[in-house]
């Protein structure tokens, strides 16, 4: 259990960012933890592992491949205690490896719309996103990237170190910046936080404005998703929780001023209609189609 708090603080903190690495992580985290019980019943077994599960769900409310990467976990079947732990174990390590292969898939699908001499716009720091653009790299395109600072996190500064350890031309820009630069842009690449059943994305706060001055631009707007982070839930009718985080992330001596609120959302939605395309390990699909994606590769239906 210590193990598995110190993950769970350590998603909560963004300590570990990025929807990819905290499903892995939480999948990982519950694995280690389910090894670990001492249980005199699978009735006990259960009640821990449903414990763990709520800690490591309650860390991120917005991240949807946190919740789809515990529910496969969670999927253990077993008549007794050592088959249930073999089972969950057998989950975890299935669901860590489908990721890892999902984004060196989704690289090899997404870098066939990049040409040579193509500029791609980036938000926030995506493994998905940057898979597609470091294999457009490698297969000798000339590309530019242009990556935004992604505050109040600065999640860019993650995304032009790793740009610059591969040598690829790269610019920093302050996330205002992105109307001044977009008319440079061939494609905006971008990663998900969630998918909805009709195609919108829930991602880094800024990215809505960023998909709205490349729809003015008529830049294509393409995210990187895996099938994981589509919301099974949305079918349903539920709204995607948009996670407010502390106020000191924006301003540190917010406490001092006595009439100012900080407002400070995670996500934002972008509407379904400003979406080129949305690359995933079994495809490059229009928004219009992740009902069906929910349907047939998360296996929900009404």
């Amino acid at each position: 259990m210590e193990e598995l708090l110190e993950t769970a603080e350590k998603i909560r903190t963004m300590e570990i960012r990025g929807a990819a690495l905290i499903a892995r992580a939480a999948a990982s985290a519950l694995k280690e933890f389910a090894l670990s019980i001492e249980a005199a019943s699978l009735e006990e077994f259960n009640g821990e592992v449903r414990r763990g599960a709520e800690i490591l769900l309650d860390t991120r409310p917005t991240a949807v491949s946190l919740s789809n990467a515990i529910r496969t976990v969670m999927r253990y079947r077993g008549d007794d205690l050592e088959a249930a732990r073999s089972s969950l174990a057998k989950n975890a390590d299935s669901f860590v490896e489908r990721s890892l292969m999902a984004v060196e898939r989704i690289g090899e699908i997404g870098s066939r719309r990049i040409l040579d001499g193509d500029v791609i716009l980036t938000h926030c720091n995506s493994s998905v996103a940057l898979a597609i653009i470091k294999t457009a790299f490698d297969a000798g395109k000339d590309i530019r990237v242009i990556a935004t600072e992604s505050r109040p996190r600065y999640q860019g500064h993650l995304t032009i170190k790793a740009l610059d350890g591969w040598g690829i031309d790269t610019e920093l820009v302050v996330d205002s910046a992105v109307r001044s630069v977009i008319n440079e842009v061939d494609h905006v690449i971008v990663g998900a936080d969630v998918i909805t059943a009709n195609g919108s994305l829930v991602n880094k706060i800024g990215t809505a404005a960023i998909a709205l001055a490349a729809h003015e631009a008529r830049t294509s707007f393409v995210v990187a998703a895996e099938t994981y982070k589509f919301s099974p839930e949305t079918i349903m009718g539920e709204l995607v929780p948009i996670e407010e985080r502390s106020p000191e992330e924006v301003y540190p001596g917010i406490s001092k001023l006595a009439h100012v609120r900080v407002r400070n959302p995670a996500f934002d939605v972008t509407p379904h209609r400003y979406i080129d395309v949305i690359c995933t390990e079994i495809g490059a699909i229009p928004p219009e189609m992740s009902y069906l994606v929910i349907k047939e590769m998360l296996g929900w239906e009404l």
